[in-house]
């Protein structure tokens, strides 16, 4: 995705939980730009990884250059894409 790279690992054990942990590096910009991305992408969890994440596996979102630049709406549908999509393979 554009905005961010989503990563998902199912844990294994019994515990039903989902695991949430965001990263911006320093190469998408300063302290500023790097809050901001992380304030974006924990109200875009909270609002989509109660119904669409992956119970009992470690959600990882790693935001990207421009992420910031791209209408929040849009961020929203490409994180349920790429959940859509890490369902998919973690049901192989």
């Amino acid at each position: 995705m554009p905005g961010f790279v989503l990563l998902v690992r199912a844990r294994g054990d019994a515990d039903d939980a989902m695991g949430i942990g965001y990263t911006v590096s320093k190469k998408v910009g300063n302290a500023v730009t790097r809050n901001r991305m992380k304030r974006r992408l924990r109200e875009l969890c909270r609002a989509a990884l109660p119904e669409s994440g992956i119970a009992g596996a470690d959600h990882v979102l790693i935001g990207r250059p421009g992420g910031n630049d791209i209408v929040f709406a849009e961020l929203g549908e490409q994180l349920d894409s790429a959940l859509t999509r890490a369902a998919k393979k973690l049901a192989r």
